[in-house]
């Protein structure tokens, strides 16, 4: 089962191979599925024409994939251009949210780089 180019793992239940689209978690799959009236246990071969037909319906109606990734980077893109903040910490490629970062912020600052001593090989003499 293809949906906007993407291809839904075969084996999967529904409501997880949704997910793999960017923009559907598992709330969002639960209403797709409750708004197509397909169960959430059938697994993408054993859809009919008709229930993915009807899915695809209604994730046609949705924000998903590359709209909504155009969408974050343009809302990003406009804090960086009035300077905010947020704007501001985002080009840093650091946290934007409030958290700490004296220690901790691994995901933003990437892996922990190790100084040594600080000391200079003239100073071993």
């Amino acid at each position: 089962m293809r949906i906007l180019g993407i291809t839904l793992p075969e084996n999967k239940r529904i409501e997880i191979g949704l997910t793999v689209l960017y923009g559907i978690g598992r709330p969002r799959a639960h209403t797709i599925l409750d708004k197509a009236k397909v169960s959430y246990g059938l697994k993408p071969k054993e859809i009919s024409v008709e229930q993915e037909n009807s899915i695809r319906k209604v994730i046609e109606t949705l924000k998903i994939e590359g709209d909504l990734k155009r969408e974050v980077a343009g809302n990003i893109k406009r804090l960086k251009d009035i300077k905010t903040y947020r704007g501001s910490r985002h080009q840093k490629g650091l946290p934007s949210r409030g958290q700490r970062t004296k220690t901790n912020a691994r995901t933003r600052r990437g892996a922990r780089k190790t100084m040594g001593t600080g000391r200079k090989i003239a100073d071993k003499k």
